[in-house]
């Protein structure tokens, strides 16, 4: 029995399915991933870019690699892993998924139940007030400002990207809601996360304490693999594609 044919009978014996995505299950779609030889890290320093001093700093060179990220994601399709979870969410076979992606992808595949714990790239948030609103991508929305940073129109202060920065903390109700469900699952998929990241990395070991079985679908070895029941050595897409068509053959 192949390892995509294991996770398929485990997935179809569960009683709730939920999964970890991380950047890998976006590079398909033509995202650059973070870690790894062709990282957006290995390429950019995130102390310039990606930290609430480097904002304050120089809010305008944050603002022009944010908008350059936007560009490139709305410019992309979500690929198989990002519909085949949707599928699978529609067809009653997986719960939610929890993603550290802030690209949105899952929801343009039609995935309706997803907690993000590094925020939304197209979401402004205000640095002054609670105001912040998202952005709708394939309308053409938070693509360009007539400033930069641009403004809060309640307050008139700086509006910033919405997504989790070095340094700081994850949105509490999104950590409570992945680890309600880390707890309660009966297995997790682990689909392009390297496992280097916390506490999303915790998400899995979280969820084994619990008596669940983990599946990784990943090209490469992580820090989460000596922890795995399944390791799908495969990247995100043809691996979900062919997961879809075992699981599709069992339910005939």
């Amino acid at each position: 029995m192949s390892e995509i044919e294991r996770a398929a009978r485990l997935i179809l014996e569960a009683d709730t399915v939920v999964a970890l995505t991380g950047a890998g299950a976006s590079a398909d779609s033509g995202i650059p991933t973070f870690r790894g030889k062709d990282g957006l890290w290995n390429r950019y320093d995130p102390r310039e870019l990606a930290t609430p001093e480097a904002f304050a700093r120089d809010p305008k060179k944050v603002w022009k690699w944010y908008l350059w990220r936007r560009k490139k994601i709305a410019e992309a399709e979500p690929n198989d892993a990002h519909r085949v979870l949707a599928r699978m969410e529609r067809e009653g076979l997986l719960e939610a998924v929890i993603t550290q992606n802030v690209d949105g992808l899952h929801q343009r595949a039609g995935s309706r139940r997803v907690i993000e714990l590094h925020g939304n790239i197209w979401r402004d948030e205000c640095v002054g007030c609670d105001y912040e609103r998202l952005n709708d991508p394939e309308r053409g929305e938070g693509l360009e400002y007539d400033e930069l940073p641009p403004r809060c129109p309640e307050c008139g202060e700086p509006l910033r990207p919405g997504v989790v920065w070095f340094g700081e903390p994850l949105p509490p109700d999104a950590l409570i809601r992945a680890e309600e469900l880390s707890r309660g699952c009966d297995v997790m998929l682990v689909i392009g996360t390297s496992g280097e990241v916390r506490p999303a990395a915790d998400l899995p070991l979280i969820a084994r304490r619990h008596g669940a079985r983990l599946i990784e679908i990943n090209p490469s070895e992580t820090q989460l693999s000596p922890h795995m029941h399944v390791r799908i050595r495969e990247r995100a897409a043809p691996a979900m594609r062919e997961l879809w068509r075992q699981l599709r053959s069992a339910m005939r």
